[in-house]
Parts: structure tokens; C-alpha cells; sequence
């Protein structure tokens, strides 16, 4: 099969698309004839791409959100056959789906949404799991309740924009580019361009803040919780102390596989409640240029909400 592989640890510069052995499911996984595959730029940082035990697991297929059409199944897999269309979360210590096929665990798929493209479910396992536990599952957000998200135009940010809005939370959303009209048609009240202005002028006014983003913004975000508020980070833990400085909880997780949770997303998709964003598309051939397109979305006017896609078939 044709795929992205990296036969050394680095960035982008390290990928190269080549010919690769078509995995074989073990017992309990689906084989997934990989229709689109949606990347997470930060993934090339992980130590779960490179090693698993301490041990390198190069060359590495990177890319953990799939969509396909299962092709084969391997042995006590009994709730899928061949030909249905899939989507799921790949574990992260795992070969991706930036690839002509991938074996996956088959909790870890559910139908697909089958009112979008391949392209447009692909980017929801990973970005939308993550929403959805860090609202419910970590912060347990109430109706009434006031959310600030960080990130409100990423791929995270922008699902869990609108699944706050469901929840009934009344939302900000800080963005770093010209998003603002899209995330108030999602149902947020209030947008906060902070290449303009600071999220954190108002004080404590928020009981839960969703933290997508890097950099500083994470200690600031303690003093715009009111006493008693939760805030969740996805991208680095809490600063020790902090939380207890400020009378709030504070909570770092990383996001995991869940059928039940994919199908629910799926029947959000499906039911008009919960809309896809495609940032940009790349063939599979053009693969470690997608990944390089991570180092120039920062605060580009131009670019669009949501995820980066490989198109595969």
C-alpha cells in the first residue's frame, strides 16, 4: 500500500510517502480501507508516535482520525462486516490512518455519520471525543452555566463551541483569526479576538474555562474563574498550586476512544445539530505538506476553521 511514514523522529521534514506492507487485523481489530484521514498537527511532539514501552516504533504512520470502509475483519469481531463505513479514533501508540488501509480496534469505530463525506467524519473522532469529554465527562458543564473556550475556530474549539451551546452554557470563544461570524452562528454570545484584546480585562466571570490552546494564555486563565469553577487544559497540566490559589479545580486528560461517544457524535452530525469544519484538504501524496501547513496557521486571517485532511481515495 501507498503511505506516510517517518523512519526517524523530527517534524515534517522527516515524512516521506512510500510503499508500506498492508497491516493484518489481529483478533478483536477491523481492517479499514482508509478513505480520508484528518491530522493533529502537535502529533509529530508526542512521544506515543515515536515509542511504545520505551521502545521506537519507526517507521510510523501518523494520522489517528479515520474514515474508511471496514475491508476485513479479524477473528470475534461480530459487530461490523465488510463494506460498512467507519470512523473512529486510533490509539496514539499505534500506526495511523495516513495510509492506503489500517488496522484498528474495533471498539474503538463506530458507524459513520452518513450525511457527511469521508472527509467531513474524519474530523470529528479526535476533535470531537476531546469536546465532548472535556464538557461533560471533566467539567460537567450545567445549563445557565457561562464557558469560556480557548481556541473557539479549532478543531477542538469549534465542536466545542456548539456542544457547550447544546448543553445550554452561555459561551465566549477566544479566536486568533476573522472566525467571529461563524462561532456566533454556532450559538456563541460573545467572541474575543485576542490579537485585539485580552480575554482576561473582564476578571473572574466564567465557571468553566476549555484551554485548546499553548503558550501563556494557561496561568491567565486561572483569574477569569469565578471561586468554586472548573477549568480543563488539553495541552499541558495545570501549574502545580494554582488551582488551590484560586479556590478552582484544574484538570488535565487526554482524550480516549469510545463507541458509544462516536455514536452520538455521528447522530449529532446526522440530526443538523453538530457541524464539521474543513480547514484544508491534502491528497496522501502531499501529506508532509499538510503537516507543514501546521507551522503557518497561527494567526492567519485567511484561515479557515477546523481540521487539516488527507484525502486517501
Amino acid at each position: 500500500m501507498t503511505a506516510l511514514r517517518a523512519h526517524r523522529r523530527g517534524g515534517p521534514e522527516v515524512l516521506v510517502v512510500e510503499r508500506a506492507p498492508v497491516p493484518v487485523p489481529a483478533a478483536g481489530e477491523v481492517l479499514v480501507e482508509v478513505h480520508a484521514a484528518a491530522i493533529t498537527f502537535d502529533e509529530l511532539t508526542w512521544d506515543e508516535t515515536w515509542t511504545r514501552d520505551g521502545i521506537s516504533r519507526t517507521p510510523m504512520i501518523p494520522s489517528h482520525e479515520v474514515s474508511g470502509v471496514v475491508a476485513e475483519l479479524g477473528s470475534g469481531v461480530t459487530d461490523f462486516t465488510p463494506g460498512d463505513d467507519v470512523y473512529g479514533l486510533i490509539p496514539f501508540d499505534r500506526d495511523g490512518a495516513a495510509a492506503d488501509f489500517v488496522a484498528v480496534p474495533a471498539p474503538d469505530v463506530a458507524a459513520k455519520p452518513s450525511t457527511v463525506s469521508h472527509a467531513g467524519a474524519a474530523t470529528l473522532p479526535l476533535a470531537g471525543l476531546t469536546a465532548l469529554q472535556a464538557l461533560v465527562d471533566h467539567a460537567a458543564v450545567q445549563r445557565g452555566e457561562s464557558v469560556l473556550i480557548h481556541g473557539g475556530a479549532g478543531g477542538v474549539g469549534a465542536l466545542a463551541v456548539q456542544l457547550a451551546v447544546m448543553l445550554g452554557a452561555r459561551v465566549t470563544a477566544t479566536v486568533r483569526s476573522d472566525a467571529a461570524e461563524l462561532l456566533r452562528s454556532f450559538g456563541a454570545e460573545r467572541i474575543v479576538d485576542v490579537r485585539t484584546e485580552a480575554f482576561d480585562a473582564g476578571g473572574a466571570a466564567y465557571d468553566v474555562v476549555i484551554y485548546t490552546v499553548g503558550g501563556p494564555t494557561l496561568d491567565r486563565s486561572f483569574g477569569v474563574l469565578r471561586r468554586g469553577g472548573r477549568l480543563v487544559t488539553l495541552s499541558a497540566l495545570p501549574p502545580p498550586g494554582k488551582a488551590d490559589e484560586y479556590g478552582v479545580t484544574a484538570v488535565f486528560f487526554i482524550v480516549t476512544a469510545d463507541r458509544a461517544q462516536l455514536a452520538e457524535l455521528a447522530a449529532l452530525v446526522d440530526g443538523k445539530r453538530l457541524r464539521v469544519e474543513i480547514a484544508q484538504t491534502f491528497p496522501l501524496g502531499r501529506g508532509r505538506e499538510a503537516f507543514e501547513s501546521g507551522r503557518r496557521s497561527g494567526p492567519s486571517p485567511g484561515r479557515r476553521p477546523g481540521k487539516t485532511v488527507l484525502i486517501v481515495r
